[in-house]
């Protein structure tokens, strides 16, 4: 994950709801009163967002000590303790909220990609999201995506091609919009084409693209389509698949399998902070 651009976006979620000040704690308690924090899970899954407590925490307040006791990707139960955090009460309280909104996400993302994992169960097949995040968030979901055992598609619109169907429209057939696209781009740029009939499988075939999707087809469909598709071009399955039929669509040999759902519809996994004032350290 860029650190760089993670505390940029923390940035401005803090502005956000910080403000100007913390009504509430800044009038309740000094700079010099001090507390724990202790974040827990209170259901089992998956856990993602250390970089966002390190560096969440650190930026409203770089004396607070922070001890990280479980690491991204790794499984948690409820009532596991993920983290220790103490140092300024009113620091703590600021910055809890926004923190929590983004690990219980992140975690949510990544215990949804990891059960996608498992169902599909193959060596070959891998799971991969889209660009249906939510925005602002979209670097934070798709490392999500990762530390659940899946794979990111292209991250936006400026690091992979991808002619869609209107596209396709729009440049009159698959092959005038891969030569018009080949022309303004250099071979460090790969090609996607999205894919609904035999005859365009065959002709983005024949200008041997980097990648052929197959939009929603059905895991029969697809298997025909795979016979007209050399090895050394990318397949991959998307379209409205729904986690249940992840077993199907891995049969077919796609070498991907895309999956909106890991970040578009996901529930937050449940994730608490319970804070206590130190002893002999009390309000204004």
């Amino acid at each position: 994950m860029n650190r760089l651009k993670l505390q940029h976006s923390l940035e401005a979620f803090f502005i956000e709801d910080i403000g100007d000040q913390d009504l509430t704690s800044d009038a309740l308690f000094s700079s010099y009163t001090t507390g724990t924090m202790i974040i827990k899970a209170k259901s089992e899954g998956i856990f993602c967002g250390e970089d966002v407590i390190l560096t969440g925490f650190r930026l409203l307040d770089p004396a607070i000590q922070i001890d990280i006791q479980v690491k991204d990707g790794q499984r948690i139960s409820a009532g596991q303790p993920i983290a220790g955090i103490s140092g300024n009460m009113a620091s703590l309280l600021k910055g809890e909220r926004v923190v929590l909104n983004l690990i219980q996400r992140m975690s949510g993302i990544a215990t949804k990609t990891n059960e996608a994992v498992r169902l599909l169960d193959s060596i070959h097949t891998r799971i991969c999201d889209t660009r249906k995040t939510t925005p602002g968030l979209r670097m934070l979901e798709k490392h999500a995506v990762r530390m659940g055992g899946g794979f990111n598609h292209r991250q936006g619109l400026y690091d992979a091609v991808m002619i869609k169907d209107n596209h396709i429209t729009f440049a009159g057939s698959i092959t005038s919009a891969v030569t018009k696209i080949r022309a303004k781009h250099g071979h460090m740029v790969k090609i996607e084409v999205e894919t609904e009939t035999l005859d365009q499988v065959i002709e983005a075939v024949a200008l041997n693209v980097d990648c052929i999707m197959f939009d929603n087809r059905t895991p029969d469909e697809i298997l025909s389509f795979m016979e007209y598709v050399p090895g050394n071009i990318t397949t991959e399955a998307s379209g409205g698949i729904q986690i249940t039929e992840l077993s199907a669509f891995g049969k077919t040999g796609v070498d991907y399998i895309s999956l909106g759902a890991l970040t578009h519809s996901v529930h937050a996994l449940d994730i608490s902070a319970d804070v206590s004032v130190k002893k002999g350290a009390y309000p204004v």
